[in-house]
């Protein structure tokens, strides 16, 4: 007799990706009848939204990241994997990791974003973007080393130079990383050092539009700028930057253009989709946009392939305002929870109407009692925004305990206003931006493992 078990055999489930997308998919799939496989090259889930404090030593990496063999050791149902997808191949169903073949009757690829320098590689040597928890340990390290050289410079000069910190992207993460590190020269760091006064540190906030954070309401824009300047960040919008290099940033105001001489560059002005959007474009035939991001169909599936779904910053959906959507931790938390209840429908002969993003707000930190919350039928600023702010980060931290650390962290970085993790470490941080006997950084391609 044979078992009609080996005849139906669990619908399998491959998720591509850690990220919010992809976590939220397999924890949506804890309880339906299918076998899960994620994989992702990292073990652990980062919440990048709070990477930023990370990058100026507010929390260590382990406060906001969480294993995802942890996170989902109640799934019985999922297996982890950890490595990278090569390849994919629809006509077998197959995903390929590391050379070995891992079978799929539904996928889901949430492989996120990376930086967009708009064509310009190579300014990334000279101004990071923020993506990663090496990405946070890299900008971290510049932004104390920026401190430390001012500290033993003679030069006048040269000292303002290590004390101007350029942040190119006025969004969301270029406003908080404007805030926390106006914040750490003119309250943490003031009494720290002898020779220097870090509150004359220079903070310039540059974006090309004609105001910061685009996407909120008009009026948050200008209470974000005042409360960035009243912090002692210099905002300048309508400013496009045209090069980076040799510690000075071009850019262009109007007719005007002007030079800034700067050591410590940071970017937050775009993103490209990660190298899964050119491998599922050739394998699948599917289009994408300008960034490289998957061009998906109503139900976040690709054309001609109703078995491979794109969620996340990797997946452009416009078909609601006619837009694409935000790349945005709650877009992809919902659009993996969405791909999730559509298998479990489709097993069962159902279907669901077309995924429908419901926006909950967007929020942005400046600084302390100083935030920006925009609910749609509500907009908050100050205190009460910044109160919000907190609590909402608290909530979607993925695992308790982490959840619990970090506000145990900011409680006491409320009252002592100190950041106890301004460490600059990590071997590839000091390689890869060198000092050279003139002061000047001298970037390094070798990668060696970061001691986090």
């Amino acid at each position: 007799m044979v078992d009609a078990h080996e005849n139906n055999p669990p619908h399998e489930v491959v998720i591509v990706g850690g990220g919010f997308g992809g976590l939220y998919a397999a924890k949506s799939l804890k309880k339906a009848n299918v076998n899960v496989t994620l994989i992702d090259k990292r073990n652990f889930h980062l919440f990048q939204p709070l990477l930023y404090q990370v990058a100026t030593g507010a929390l260590s990496p382990a406060d906001i990241s969480s294993p995802l063999r942890s996170v989902l050791s109640k799934s019985k149902n999922t297996k982890v994997l950890l490595g990278e997808v090569d390849d994919i191949n629809p006509d077998a169903k197959q995903v390929i990791v590391s050379g070995e073949a891992v079978r799929y009757d539904t996928l889901i690829v949430a492989t996120g974003a990376k930086h967009s320098y708009f064509g310009k590689d190579d300014w990334e040597e000279f101004a990071p973007g923020l993506k990663t928890v090496e990405d946070a340990i890299a900008m971290r390290h510049r932004i104390f080393m920026a401190f430390e050289a001012a500290e033993k410079e003679s030069d006048p000069v040269q000292r303002q130079a290590w004390l101007t910190f350029v942040i190119v992207g006025g969004g969301p993460t270029g406003v908080e990383l404007a805030g926390a590190i106006a914040e750490l020269a003119t309250k943490t760091l003031k009494e720290d050092f002898r020779n220097i006064d870090t509150s004359e540190a220079r903070i310039l906030l540059l974006e090309g539009m004609d105001r910061i954070l685009p996407p909120f309401a008009p009026e948050l824009s200008q209470e974000a700028e005042t409360s960035l300047t009243q912090l002692g960040v210099n905002v300048q919008t309508k400013t496009l930057v045209t090069n980076i290099a040799d510690d000075i940033v071009t850019i262009k105001q109007g007719e005007d253009v002007k030079e800034i001489a700067a050591k410590t560059v940071l970017w937050a002005a775009g993103v490209k989709a990660s190298a899964m959007g050119k491998v599922l474009t050739e394998r699948t035939g599917a289009e994408s946009d300008r960034a490289g991001r998957v061009i998906v169909e109503p139900d976040l599936s690709i054309k001609g392939h109703p078995n491979i779904f794109v969620v996340g910053d990797l997946a452009n959906f416009a078909h609601q305002n006619n837009k694409p959507l935000p790349g945005v931790a709650p877009v992809a938390m919902q659009e993996g929870e969405y791909v999730a209840k559509l298998i479990q429908k489709r097993l069962k002969g159902e279907t669901l109407p077309q995924f429908n993003y419901v926006d909950r707000g967007s929020l942005a930190m400046i600084g302390q009692h100083a935030a920006v919350v925009d609910l749609g039928f509500i907009k908050l600023k100050g205190f009460f925004a910044w109160f919000f702010w907190l609590f909402v980060h608290i909530y979607f931290l993925i695992e308790f305990d982490n959840k619990l650390v970090v506000m145990i962290q900011w409680i006491w970085n409320y009252f002592t206003r100190n950041r106890g993790a301004r460490l600059i470490t990590g071997k590839e941080n000091i390689s890869s931006v060198a000092i050279d006997s003139n002061g000047n950084y001298q970037p390094v391609k070798t990668r060696q493992p970061l001691s986090v």
